[in-house]
């Protein structure tokens, strides 16, 4: 079972209280995430579904988080750990779909947001958080940059299912 802290250790935490909190997302939160997602992407497939989000509660590798702030859901962030063999048993993470709504931006719920996700690689001992954003994403490049992350060191390549071969009988022969 995956252990997620309920306290964060931050420099956030010296100031006064906020309503802003962090936790794992719950199949309650399908529509809210799903209304988040399209902010992020333009595509009318996206389909968030309930149970899918009960999966992801029991799976130990996966974490779906979402800040809410007045009992109201403002961001949401998935975190998926993967195995790897380079530093022993340590994992590493990717951070992915990470949306904080149009309106409630630049109010620190990513950062809280962001904030929680380090402790809960830390918890995991993860070797390292890694994430992608969309080229045009320039603001929230910026948000990852001013959160420690680091823009420059690698280069993220992406094939999406619509790209990927055909297999089967009538599928052509690889280059």
């Amino acid at each position: 079972m995956k252990s997620i802290p309920s306290v964060i250790q931050s420099p956030l935490y010296d100031q006064p209280p906020s309503t802003i909190s962090i936790r794992e997302a719950q199949p309650t939160d399908a529509g809210h995430i799903g209304t988040l997602y399209l902010q992020l992407v333009n595509n009318p497939a996206v389909t968030v579904l309930p149970e899918r989000l009960a999966e992801l509660q029991e799976d130990a590798n996966t974490a779906l988080f979402v800040a809410e702030e007045d009992g109201c859901v403002q961001a949401t962030a998935l975190v998926s750990l993967c195995a790897d063999a380079m530093f022993g048993r340590q994992p590493f993470a990717v951070v992915e779909n990470v949306v904080v709504d149009a309106q409630c931006r630049n109010r620190g719920i990513g950062t809280r947001l962001f904030a929680h996700i380090e402790a809960f690689c830390l918890a995991q001992d993860c070797s390292k958080i890694m994430l992608m954003s969309s080229l045009h994403r320039q603001d929230a490049h910026r948000f990852f940059e001013h959160s420690g992350f680091i823009g420059s060191t690698k280069r993220g390549f992406v094939k999406y299912r619509s790209a990927f071969r055909r297999s089967g009988p009538r599928a052509s022969a690889p280059d």
